[in-house]
């Protein structure tokens, strides 16, 4: 992973410290919110894509509470539709939704004497199920994101500062 230096940190919070809160608020979040942005977009891109949905899922959300510098963006995967975001971006064991039994390999499912077990539409005497590999795609998207985030966010700063009139 290769290192991000971040430089003028120091100046950044001089400035802040001459704004009202309520405009620096809105300065750090839309900030904020340009930088995980930048990481949105690398997810949409490496997400595997079968229907669409898990894609159209990832968002960005941002929240504030109250005081100084205590604002932070979170970058979302999956909603009811798209709820197994989490079991694409780490994968899944072997499972089973019957009893059975295994040792370091796949369950095998066998079915109870009151119904039948069906499986792609027919019925079986057992099923065996490895689970899903991970295929993570927030995880990379943070790593390679990182430099594009921080650029997007220093520029949303500079920007927004120049507007105002405090650079």
């Amino acid at each position: 992973m290769a290192e991000i230096q971040v430089k003028g940190l120091a100046e950044l919070h001089k400035v802040l410290q001459n704004l009202p809160e309520q405009l620096e608020k809105k300065v750090l979040r839309n900030a904020l919110r340009a930088g995980a942005n930048e990481f949105k977009k690398v997810a949409q891109a490496q997400v595997p894509v079968k229907s669409g949905a898990l894609r159209k899922s990832i968002r960005v959300k941002t929240s504030a509470r109250k005081g100084r510098y205590r604002l932070k963006a979170t970058i979302v995967a999956g909603n009811a539709e798209a709820f197994y975001a989490h079991m694409v971006e780490f994968g899944t064991a072997s499972y089973y939704t019957g009893s059975g039994r295994t040792v370091g390999g796949p369950y095998e499912i066998k079915p109870s004497k009151s119904k039948a077990l069906a499986f792609l539409g027919l019925a079986r005497d057992a099923v065996i199920h490895p689970g899903i590999h991970p295929q993570p795609f927030m995880r990379p998207a943070f790593d390679s994101g990182s430099e594009a985030a921080i650029n997007a966010f220093a520029d949303s700063v500079r920007k927004r500062l120049g507007k105002e009139g405090a650079l």
